[in-house]
């Protein structure tokens, strides 16, 4: 779990995580190769909201991985990365609720099941969690196309 257990944002952070119920990963390693790709993509980023994006997913995989059970570092302080905790947590959840309305435009049998956070700009993505949750993709798909017009989606 979380290391410094006392900390407001720890407690938020994991009241957060709770709410998302992203399922556990395995192995544990692959909370530190998504680590290790996130911190790549924050090195090789340029632009100022680029940085505040990858930093965002880094501290996501932190987060994600200390939340789940298997320490890979600890989180920075809020403090020095207030603008890349607040869009991580915009971010995630934009995203997280995208896939659940999207799941309930289209009929998904178990709406509340779907809790996913993965880009869903690229139509494979998509298909992977109708997949992951016995949707039809056809018109899984056509939904997240329509949502996609108006969702506010944080790259």
């Amino acid at each position: 779990m979380f290391a410094s257990k006392g900390r407001l944002s720890t407690l938020l952070l994991r009241r957060w995580h709770r709410m998302l119920g992203l399922p556990r990963q395995s192995p544990p390693r692959w909370y530190r190769d998504r680590l290790r790709e996130e911190l790549y993509e924050r090195r090789s980023a340029t632009t100022h909201w680029g940085k505040v994006s990858e930093t965002s997913d880094v501290l996501f995989s932190i987060s994600r991985a200390l939340y789940d059970g298997v320490p890979t570092r600890q989180l920075p302080a809020l403090s020095r990365h207030i603008p890349a905790y607040m869009y991580m947590v915009a971010k995630y959840t934009l995203r997280w609720k995208f896939y659940r309305v999207a799941g309930g435009m289209c009929h998904a049998p178990c709406r509340e099941s779907i809790r996913e956070v993965i880009n869903p700009d690229r139509d494979h993505k998509l298909l992977e969690v109708a997949l992951r949750h016995d949707i039809d993709p056809v018109s899984f798909k056509l939904a997240a196309k329509r949502l996609r017009r108006f969702w506010p989606l944080l790259p």
